[in-house]
């Protein structure tokens, strides 16, 4: 009896039991839904491309609902404005980041201790180094220095001759010249890493003492100073160390879930390749030169031709790479300084004194154009050597060829032919026929001028198959 009242349960109970029954598949199934983490590996300095790789990399795995995005990361340091579009975009991301400095041997000097101190996870493999972040150049888009690199050194000859800041003064009592300007550049980027480390939690001093006085830390050190949060030996011990940590990511708590992870390494694409080359200093500067040498060839020689089309493209690429790197104006108006005197030297000979000034200025220039002290953002001497020995070989020896060439007379067709002279084959008066260039050929003179026979004339013109010609006497 009672079985059988069982089986006649109410209908609407029993769907009830299914749907509880259903909710709770779901959630033993999302429960143990496999976790996605993003890696993306940057290696070498910071630039353009590596923050544009890295940025859109994060936006993508936000739209894709990644649980973490992994930054491995081995660098010297690099371009300051790059670190910073990289923290910005770290800061407001919704999806933790954790950068980890691997492979052993790897490090996160400069401009990636900043990166390491923003990110919402800092890990470290073994047998790896953090620090030395003192800038170490003052101009716009200033580099942060690689690792080993001594802080900048104050005057401080001045603090005995009176003056608080060893500087002189102006109304306000603002240091000026530049030992206050570097003071002001490390104080602000003191003020910047401290920032970091009091958002994430970590230690503040060494924050400042990386900066000021370039210090370092192994990883060991690193973990046991409060400045990073976990030393892991390869990625999946990573992982398994960060699960279930909360962090905050875009002003919100969240639980980082790497268990069961399904990984996917973020493979750079033809942008990212792209800006590598072109923001890359060398290439850049040859772009460059490319561009301004086809325009001029162009100018040189009307129409539209291969040299206008080659040097539009290569000065917009090249223009396109020098915004994105911190150049240094003066140098670039020393280059366009030093080509228009050497073009000036094809044009008007003035016995080298063009051709040497335009050849010191462009040296000068190329070496300068680039305002910064990391060394892989800097121009090689041999380029800018074999550069400026082509600038002379194009603008003063093959430009001044080709003018020399154009001024001098036509060597072939009827142009060749004027300014020549004949001798008369029967004397004539109006219209006759002479002999010139071996052939005989009809002749016209001026009106009522007479032709005497043997005479030697000058040709004017010519006019189709007929030589305009004057008797030679009256052209002396």
């Amino acid at each position: 009896m009672l079985a059988r009242r069982t089986q006649r349960a109410p209908a609407s109970l029993r769907r009830k039991l299914g749907t509880i029954a259903c909710a709770g598949a779901l959630f033993a199934t999302s429960a143990h839904a496999a976790s996605t983490v993003w890696v993306v590996e940057l290696e070498g300095a910071i630039g353009p491309a590596s923050a544009d790789y890295f940025i859109r990399a994060l936006e993508r795995a936000d739209d894709q609902g990644a649980d973490l995005l992994v930054l491995r990361l081995d660098t010297p340091g690099g371009l300051d404005k790059s670190m910073r579009d990289m923290v910005k975009a770290i800061l407001a991301s919704p999806v933790p980041v954790a950068t980890y400095v691997a492979p052993n041997g790897s490090r996160a000097a400069s401009a990636g201790t900043y990166i390491m101190y923003a990110s919402h996870i800092a890990a470290m493999a073994p047998a790896t180094n953090i620090g030395s972040s003192t800038p170490v150049n003052i101009g716009g888009g200033s580099p942060l220095p690689i690792p080993g690199a001594p802080p900048a050194e104050e005057d401080d000859s001045a603090d005995e001759e009176g003056g608080e800041s060893g500087e002189a003064e102006g109304e306000e009592g603002t240091g000026s010249g530049p030992g206050a300007m570097n003071r002001k550049v490390v104080n602000d980027a003191v003020s910047y890493i401290k920032g970091l480390a009091e958002l994430r939690g970590r230690n503040v001093e060494w924050a400042e003492a990386t900066v000021r006085d370039a210090a370092n830390l192994t990883a060991t050190e690193a973990l046991e100073a409060g400045v990073i949060d976990v030393i892991a030996e390869d990625l999946p011990a990573l992982l398994a160390a960060v699960d279930g940590r909360t962090v905050s990511a875009g002003g919100v708590d969240v639980a980082v879930r790497t268990s069961e992870p399904s990984i996917e390494f973020i493979e750079p694409d033809w942008r990212y390749e792209l800006l590598g080359v072109i923001t890359d200093p060398n290439v850049a500067y040859i772009l460059l030169m490319i561009g301004i040498y086809g325009l001029i060839l162009e100018f040189y020689n009307p129409g539209i031709g291969i040299g206008a089309v080659v040097g539009v493209i290569c000065l917009l690429l090249g223009a396109f790479a020098l915004q994105m790197l911190p150049i240094n104006y003066a140098g670039l108006a020393l280059i366009v300084v030093g080509i228009g005197l050497l073009a000036a030297e094809a044009f008007t000979p003035s016995f080298g004194l063009f051709g040497v000034g335009g050849g010191v200025a462009f040296v000068v220039g190329s070496i300068i154009l680039m305002d910064t002290d990391v060394p892989a953002y800097q121009i090689s001497l041999p380029i800018i050597a074999a550069a400026a020995a082509l600038s002379v070989m194009i603008l003063v020896f093959a430009l001044g060829a080709a003018i020399r060439a154009r001024r001098l007379r036509a060597a072939t067709g009827k142009e060749s032919m004027v300014g020549g002279t004949g001798r008369v084959v029967a004397e004539f008066t109006g219209e006759g026929r002479v002999r010139a260039f071996g052939e005989v050929w009809q002749a016209r003179g001026a009106p009522g001028l007479s032709f005497p026979t043997n005479s030697r004339v000058a040709i004017t013109a010519v006019d189709g198959l007929c030589l305009v010609v004057t008797p030679l006497e009256s052209t002396m």
